[in-house]
């Protein structure tokens, strides 16, 4: 084989002709044979060409590796641009030309930048699906405040802007309906605390046995606003309403109670005062008593307390009780003018309770029903008790207007002359109307007695009686007058015919017996001439003028329509009290 390579003696290198010429010098010295020689260099070639391929193998996988890589990154590239949600980026290189390490460098940056973005995106994603995850375990109750809500798995294969979006618009709902149950839970508490105050009820303890977030330590973004929390919530408040209610209403019967004890033994009102924070709720509504205190337990066990104290007060005190209550019965009776037996009454109250057959607030509800029935009656009569006052006193009006027409100096000018004319003119249209008001008063009393099936009485005098009696006696007073008016134009004529005969003479004296007008007096005198009037001014006088005072005694100073005579003595007091002639203008 012959040896092509030589020395570079410019280069000074070992290189493979040398080393060749190197070992033909040794084998030249040595003597080696040309069959080993070629042996040997054949050998040489063989581990020259096994290197070469071992170089080659090498770079041809270095080469595929290469691609791989290229391949690898390109794939890489697409998924995260499919996960980012991402159609292009502007990092790519547009052409793919140049070597595949020239490949790989352009890809390189994009890579990257698109990692680091993955990266900051699945943080937020993290961040989002945490804050979920949290508000609905506080919905759902099931993360207690002290526990940290683990980290959520976030999908990596779908990291888009649009999945993110989604994601911050679910969050910004559950915030919203964690802030509403925030608001609904302060409202709750507020109202338990505004009950619980008004109740009496430690606060605190309420509030913490529904869920022990809800004290004021706890801030209020970390209260519990889960289904069950609001549920026990709402629950805690109804029963602390209802039991406000029952409270207020026990609380106002005692109320009522204290006061109808307290009026029943005109207790004195510094008394009364010590429980003006029981009866200043009497009236009120559950949502008006907003008071500290108002509805403690202890403050209706005082009440109950006071009122039973009062209740065995009131049984010690029965009789004073029911003849007070017996008095306001005759008064009413009194004002009404029926006829009642007091005395009787009283005799049968005392019997009642010495006797024990009854109890005390029976026989006090007994009395009040006896009032109420009472004050129905006294005013089912008021209207015919009105006209009689009103016949009465034109009856007086009457009488004076007799007595004054019967006063010789009545136009004489002495003091308090003017007023006597005025009063006169007054009582003749008073006078005349009298008829029209009995008329009245009989139809009235007619209607009420058909009505209720009794006669009207007045004070124990039957009404229709003593105006059917007046009538009558109005009816003779009034043919007394016209006899009178005859007998006078008698008198009259044979004095003319005397005095044609005779010659002028002095008139006769007027006759002097006479009859008063007949009418409801105060002083109750009867006919001086015996006439049956005397029996009214009887009656009116003993059965009519009783009435009835303070202490509840009858006075028998007041008549009721008692009936008097009145002498007329002059002709212009007859036409001017007749109910059928004219009023004239002056008297």
């Amino acid at each position: 084989m012959a040896v092509t390579d030589v020395q570079n003696p410019l280069l000074g290198e070992t290189t493979c002709g040398s080393l060749l010429q190197k070992l033909q010098e040794i084998w030249d010295e040595v003597g080696e044979s040309d069959e080993e020689r070629d042996k040997m260099l054949l050998q040489l070639e063989q581990d020259c060409l096994d290197v070469y391929k071992r170089k080659v193998e090498q770079a041809a996988k270095s080469r595929a590796q290469l691609l791989q890589a290229l391949s690898d990154a390109k794939l890489e590239l697409s998924s995260l641009l499919s996960a980012l949600g991402e159609k292009s980026f502007a990092g790519i290189p547009d052409k793919t030309s140049g070597t595949i390490k020239e490949q790989l460098a352009a890809i390189a940056p994009a890579l990257e930048q698109l990692w680091k973005q993955k990266e900051e995106r699945i943080k937020e994603f993290s961040d989002v699906q945490s804050q979920i995850q949290k508000i609905c375990g506080e919905i759902a109750g099931t993360l207690n405040l002290s526990d940290q809500a683990g980290t959520p798995a976030v999908d990596e294969a779908d990291l888009s802007l649009k999945r993110l979006d989604e994601y911050h618009g679910q969050l910004q709902e559950l915030q919203k309906e964690k802030s509403e149950r925030l608001h609904k839970v302060l409202e709750f508490v507020s109202t338990v605390h505004d009950l619980c105050a008004v109740l009496g009820m430690d606060f605190f303890s309420t509030v913490t046995e529904v869920h022990p977030s809800l004290n004021d330590t706890t801030s209020v973004q970390s209260k519990s606003i889960s289904n069950d929390t609001l549920s026990r919530l709402a629950k805690t408040v109804l029963a602390l309403k209802e039991d406000k209610k029952q409270r207020l209403h026990k609380l106002q019967e005692l109320a009522t109670q204290l006061i109808d004890l307290w009026n029943l033994m005109d207790t004195p009102v510094e008394e009364r005062s010590l429980f003006d924070h029981v009866t200043c709720n009497i009236s009120a509504s559950v949502d008006e008593v907003t008071v500290p205190g108002a509805l403690a337990l202890d403050l209706i066990e005082q009440a109950e307390v006071e009122v039973e104290r009062l209740d065995q007060l009131k049984a010690s005190r029965m009789k004073e009780i029911a003849f007070k209550k017996q008095t306001e019965l005759e008064d009413i009776f009194a004002h009404a003018h029926i006829e009642i037996d007091p005395e009787a009454a009283r005799e049968k109250i005392m019997a009642l309770i010495d006797s024990g057959d009854v109890e005390p607030a029976e026989l006090l509800a007994d009395m009040d029903n006896q009032i109420a029935n009472a004050k129905d009656e006294a005013l089912s009569r008021k209207d015919i008790l009105d006209k009689v006052e009103k016949w009465m006193s034109a009856c007086e009006e009457e009488s004076w207007l007799e007595d004054y027409n019967r006063d010789e100096n009545r136009y004489n000018a002495s003091r308090g002359a003017h007023l006597n004319l005025k009063r006169a003119e007054k009582a003749r249209i008073l006078v005349n109307k009298i008829p029209a008001l009995v008329e009245t008063l009989v139809t009235k009393t007619r209607a009420w007695e058909e009505e209720r099936g009794i006669p009207f009485t007045y004070d124990g005098v039957p009404l229709l009686a003593m105006l059917e009696e007046y009538a009558m006696l109005r009816h003779e007073r009034e043919e007394e007058k016209r006899k009178m008016r005859d007998q006078k134009k008698f008198h009259e004529q044979q004095n003319t015919e005397q005095e044609a005969i005779f010659g002028s003479r002095p008139s006769p004296a007027r006759p002097a017996g006479t009859k008063k007008v007949v009418g409801p007096r105060a002083n109750g005198g009867g006919g001086a001439n015996g006439t049956p009037s005397r029996r009214l001014s009887l009656n009116a006088h003993q059965n009519g003028s009783r009435s009835t005072t303070k202490d509840g005694k009858r006075d028998n100073t007041r008549p009721v329509a008692p009936v008097n005579y009145v002498a007329i003595s002059k002709e212009d007091a007859a036409s001017h009290v007749s109910g059928s002639d004219p009023v004239p203008a002056s008297p």
